[in-house]
Order: structure tokens, then C-alpha cells, then sequence
């Protein structure tokens, strides 16, 4: 009984900390399938090692309180390697973003150096526990069989249990400290167990307290239980910071979603649209809506700081808001934090896609699609079945915005969907603040609409003296033909490979 319950409780607890691992490591190299490639890739290395390890020293192990000791000892360094990870990510976050590696690479070394240890320890524990269990029932067949169904349920539980409720109630430090205690108390269930080297046990068992009892220190004195983020939602790692010289003048903030600015705020200017690409989208839809812009239909599809909702609430009072983002929490520090009264606004917390089939006959003029959260990129909401939604929420000849990050030159992601939206709208363009001259990440607006041909620069009419550039034509007659290219439909989107660059190379840092 106790070792099936030893084997459920440690797979649960090596799965919490694989969830964790993707909200602990998102401030410095945000969340993206590498990411949690990384992170799943390095703690089943892990697992395979200290599974052949386990098996070594449970035939090591000739009587049974050689085992339980064995099992006592791997379940508390496994305890104390759990602490050591905040220990771990104050040292090695710091190289990792000196070193100016590329996001794939950041994400490996990081999941590599905080969590491969404690994956072999935990590892070690099913294969030493079932020897202890053929000892008790020598029925192979079943005894196995029992142990590694325990060993699934405990995973099939962890998951659930921090995906659904841990990070979202209790935030990753506390969830790293429950794992260390949790394995500490279940060590001590074999350390103190009357046995005929006692002794040797108990010394085992306060070198054990002594080293988590000192790294729990070492931690404390780096200042690694302090949280980086003021709010660890079911999305991001939300963090609200002072961005007032990013302002010309007064008090200004910005939400920063995992390792990404979101959004930069006023405090006494709502109208004030400090990042370029906000002001960019405010500016193409003053030059498309003009004087009709006054008593307009909104949907902004991301809320995120609430940063151009809040502008146009405030430059036209009579305009119709509708927002959806799907994160409440967002929402609530906007709220809190951003300066943002929604009074005036509809605010739909819900995924964009679904929102909008929810949304039957109901018709907007402007649709802004901020949807892209860094490299990470949703990419239901960028195929054609998806576009072919967005065109029938919007009035005729109204206009769809979208913002995406992709790498300069040959933005491939940018051109795939110049091919995704022109089935379904008669003049779709692409601009940017400026053209680098080399190898960049930069942030594009695509603009789509069947009313007219905008012009090839756009001239800001309120707000910062800034002009941009529609690049349509300069992109479709370099680099990569987008005949080449493959439009994004449900079936098939490779955003990741389109942004590779973004991920593999410094750029997209």
C-alpha cells in the first residue's frame, strides 16, 4: 500500500513540476512550442536516465532496507533539487539572457539546467519501489502492472491538478516548495521506518534537512522566492512596470505578458498611443472610417493593456467598444493597474474565435485582431476558415486589422497571410514604421478591407509626428515569391516553421 501510494504521489509531483516548468521559465523566453518541446524533452531524458539508475541500485540493494533507504535518500535529494531550482534559475537566467541566445536555444539550456536533475532523482523512485513490491507480492505480471498504472494516474492527476488549480491560486514558487515538502515527508516515511541500521538512517535523514535547509537559505538570500510576476494567470505571467520614459511626460505603465511588452498607458493622456504599431492601427482606421468614426462599431480581438480600446473610448466618446480576450485576469490588472475604465466598453472573456461564431448577426466596421502574444501565435485565428469569419462579422467594405511579429527580411509568416486573406478581401496590405536595413524582428500591421487603396505612406493626423510605409509590393518582389508559399488554413498552418527565425536565431530576442 505505502509503496503504490509513494509511486502515484512522486509521478504526480514530477508532472506538477513539468507544468510549472513552462510559467517558471516564460519571463525570460516566453511560451512557444520549443518551449515546452524543451521542457518535455529534458525531464523524459531525465526520467529514462533515473529509471536505468533506479534499476542498478535496486539490484544493488540485497536487503529490503537497503531499498527503502535507497528509496528515502532519492526521494529527498529529489526534495531538496526541487527547492534548488529557484537556486538554479537565479544564476543561470542571468547567463542565459547575457549570452543573447536565440529562444530555442534559451529555452533548452534553461529547462536543461533546472529541471534534468530533479527528473532523474524522481525517476529513480517507480523502478526501486516496484523491487520493494516483488519482494512483498512476487506476482510480476500483476504487481508491475499495478505500479505503473499508479504511476499514470499520479501523472494523469499532477497534470490536472497544476494546469487546472495550482498555478492559477497558489503561483510557481509556492508550487516548487509544496513538491520539495511534499517529497521531504514522504522521504521521512522510509528514513524513520524501524530497520537494523537505524543509524545510518538517521544520519542520512539530517544530512537530507541540513542540505534542503541551506539551499532553501541560498535561495532566500538570491532573492529567488521573489515572484516576477504580479499575477500568475491560466494564460501568462502578468507584470505591470513604470514606463514613464517612454512617455514625453507625466505617469505612464506597461503590461508586460510573460517576457513581451503588451501595452504602454497614459495616466492622464488615454488618447496617447506611445507604442507606433497602436498608433499605426488607430491611424489606418481614422483615414478608412474618417468622420464616420465618431459613432463606429469596434471589435478589438485581444485586449491585453487595453491600450487603443481606451484611446478610441477616449477620442470618441460614442463609439461602440466591444473587446474579447480571453483572459480575465488581464482584464482585472488593466483595471487595476492601467488606468482602464471599461464602463463604456463590451468585454467578452472568451477565445476570439469562438466569440465571433457566438456573435450570429451582429456587424462591426472595425475589427483589430491583437491576438499574437510574442512568437507565440494562435494560429486558429490566422487561417483562411478564420479570416472568412472575421469578413462576415464585418459591415460591407469594413475593415480587418491585424498585428503579428515576424523576422526582416522576407517575412514568410507576413506573406503566407497576404495569400491567406486575399480570397476574401479585395485589398489587403502590409506596413511597418520604417524599413531596417538588416536582419530584425519587427512588428507588421496587415490591413485588409474592400473599400479603397490606401495610400503608399500614411501620415499620423493626431497624436506623435510619425509616418509609415505600405510594403506590400517591396515584399511580394523580394525574397521568398509568395507563390511559394502555402495560404493557413485549419488543416495545415506552419507558423512555427514560417517564424523559424524568430526562434533559432538572435533576432527574435
Amino acid at each position: 500500500m505505502l509503496y503504490g501510494l509513494v509511486v502515484f504521489g512522486s509521478s504526480a509531483i514530477l508532472l506538477v513540476l513539468e507544468i510549472t516548468a513552462g510559467r517558471l521559465i516564460a519571463p525570460y523566453v516566453g511560451v512557444s512550442i520549443y518551449s515546452w518541446t524543451s521542457i518535455i524533452g529534458v525531464i523524459l531524458a531525465g526520467l529514462s536516465l533515473g529509471s536505468w539508475l533506479g534499476g542498478l541500485w535496486a539490484d544493488r540493494s540485497d536487503e529490503r532496507s537497503d531499498c527503502e533507504r535507497a528509496v528515502g535518500l532519492a526521494l529527498g535529494a529529489a526534495g531538496v533539487a526541487s527547492i534548488g531550482v529557484l537556486l538554479m534559475l537565479t544564476w543561470i537566467a542571468p547567463i542565459i539572457l547575457a549570452a543573447e541566445l536565440s529562444l530555442m536555444a534559451g529555452a533548452f539550456w534553461l529547462a536543461l539546467g533546472l529541471f534534468f536533475v530533479p527528473s532523474i532523482l524522481l525517476g529513480t523512485i517507480t523502478p526501486l519501489l516496484i523491487a520493494l513490491a516483488l519482494r512483498v507480492d512476487d506476482r510480476a505480471g500483476r504487481t508491475v502492472g499495478m505500479m505503473h498504472a499508479l504511476s499514470a494516474l499520479g501523472s494523469i492527476t499532477g497534470t490536472f491538478a497544476a494546469g487546472f488549480w495550482l498555478i492559477q491560486y497558489i503561483g510557481t514558487r509556492a508550487i516548487l516548495l509544496l513538491c520539495a515538502g511534499s517529497l521531504i515527508a514522504l522521504a521521512l516515511l522510509f528514513l524513520l521506518r524501524p530497520n537494523p541500521r537505524g543509524r545510518r538512517h538517521l544520519f542520512a535523514l539530517a544530512g537530507l534537512l541540513g542540505i534542503a535547509l541551506g539551499t532553501g537559505w541560498m535561495v532566500h538570500d538570491r532573492q529567488g522566492f521573489l515572484n516576477p510576476c504580479d499575477v500568475e494567470s491560466q494564460y501568462y505571467c502578468i507584470r505591470v512596470e513604470v514606463a514613464d520614459g517612454d512617455a514625453p511626460f507625466g505617469e505612464a505603465k506597461a503590461m508586460v505578458l510573460d517576457h513581451l511588452v503588451h501595452g504602454i498607458s497614459h495616466a492622464s493622456e488615454p488618447g496617447m498611443l506611445i507604442s507606433p504599431y497602436l498608433h499605426l492601427s488607430d491611424e489606418l482606421i481614422l483615414g478608412y472610417l474618417g468622420s464616420d468614426a465618431a459613432d463606429a462599431r469596434y471589435l478589438f480581438l485581444g485586449g491585453g493593456a487595453y491600450t487603443h480600446p481606451r484611446a478610441v473610448a477616449a477620442l470618441t466618446p460614442q463609439a461602440k467598444i466591444t473587446v474579447v480576450e480571453i483572459d480575465p485576469q488581464v482584464t482585472q490588472v488593466a483595471t487595476d493597474s492601467l488606468y482602464l475604465d471599461s464602463s463604456r466598453m463590451r468585454i467578452i472573456h472568451q477565445d476570439a474565435r469562438i466569440a465571433l461564431t457566438a456573435m450570429g448577426d451582429e456587424r462591426f466596421e472595425v475589427i483589430v485582431g491583437d491576438i499574437a502574444h510574442d512568437v507565440t501565435m494562435p494560429w486558429h485565428l490566422m487561417t483562411a476558415e478564420y479570416a472568412a469569419l472575421v469578413k462576415s462579422r464585418l459591415v460591407e467594405d469594413g475593415l480587418y486589422l491585424l498585428n503579428l511579429i515576424d523576422a526582416h527580411p522576407d517575412p514568410l509568416l507576413v506573406k503566407s497571410l497576404l495569400n491567406t486573406l486575399r480570397p476574401h478581401f479585395r485589398h489587403v496590405h502590409v506596413w511597418i514604421e520604417r524599413l531596417p536595413e538588416g536582419a530584425s524582428r519587427e512588428t507588421f500591421i496587415l490591413s485588409a478591407t474592400d473599400r479603397f487603396e490606401p495610400p503608399l505612406i500614411l501620415r499620423a493626423q493626431r497624436g506623435f509626428e510619425r509616418d509609415w510605409h505600405r510594403i506590400t509590393d517591396i515584399l511580394e518582389s523580394s525574397g521568398t515569391p509568395p507563390a511559394d508559399l502555402p495560404a493557413l488554413v485549419d488543416d495545415h498552418a506552419p507558423i512555427e516553421r514560417l517564424i523559424g527565425r524568430l526562434i533559432t536565431s538572435k533576432i527574435g530576442n
